[in-house]
């Protein structure tokens, strides 16, 4: 399998993709809740179908899984798959702001080996498709993150999800020597992690597979990693396509 060229085969797809999300809010956005109370728009289902059957052109044979359809989702045995989340933040989406992110990872043997993800509002686009391959292209400039110099911060500096730091949480950051935050939503925090903006990000276990898994790639392939908080590799495929907890750290601090 060329990873290489199965990814860099999408760029141009995540490029036009983010132009589509941009063009259908400036149009005016249709929204609905879904049955999770949480919003759905029909830009989250045109980028899902747009990006869907370009990854179906290009890997024909590799089943998708996405949040915005039950397709593959009940099926636990697959080790091989995509996981889509076409509008992660679809909060900022539908409300102007511009976290919102287009993601895809590619799971090889429960395993993220390679992802793409595009925040279309900030003009920048995030792929990877191995060790040391992580790459930024912005303002047509192609940057590989891993080689980018260490810009590690003092005190460190991590993404949060709130505000509001819960206690197992601040527990980690004490343990860390974490004494700045700063919130941030969407899988555009692991981009800036493996950019080596910010130091790092801690969850409980939230959210699903397809939120974290291109970045995942993203940000392991930059020389982060990707743990959870017993330091345990993080697989993909699970039963329910839950998250478990989540520590992300940057080259920076590893």
């Amino acid at each position: 399998m060329d990873l290489q060229k199965i990814i860099e085969d999408l760029v141009d797809t995540f490029l036009s993709a983010g132009d589509l999300s941009l063009q259908l809010r400036e149009k005016g956005l249709s929204k609905e809740m879904k049955s999770d109370n949480t919003p759905v728009s029909n830009g989250d289902i045109e980028v899902n179908n747009f990006i869907s059957s370009q990854i179906s052109k290009v890997t024909p044979d590799i089943p998708i899984i996405s949040e915005e359809t039950s397709e593959n989702k009940d099926n636990s045995k697959l080790k091989d798959f995509w996981l889509v989340d076409p509008i992660d933040g679809t909060y900022d989406y539908i409300n102007n702001l511009e976290e919102f992110t287009i993601n895809a990872g590619l799971i090889i043997n429960n395993k993220p080996v390679a992802g793409l993800i595009n925040a279309p509002a900030k003009k920048r686009m995030f792929y990877s498709y191995g060790k040391g391959k992580s790459f930024e292209f912005t303002n047509n400039e192609k940057i590989n993150l891993s080689e980018l110099p260490s810009r590690r911060t003092e005190p460190l500096n991590f993404i949060s999800y709130s505000n509001k730091i819960k206690p197992e949480i601040q527990k980690i950051y004490d343990e860390l020597g974490v004494k700045k935050h700063t919130r941030m939503k969407s899988s555009l925090k692991f981009c800036v992690v493996a950019a080596g903006e910010f130091d790092g990000y801690v969850a409980e276990p939230r959210a699903y597979e397809w939120d974290i898994a291109a970045g995942h790639a993203i940000l392991e392939n930059s020389g982060g990693s990707v743990k959870d908080f017993e330091g345990n590799e993080i697989l993909y495929g699970k039963k329910d396509l839950k998250n478990p907890s989540l520590i992300l750290k940057s080259k920076n601090i590893i």
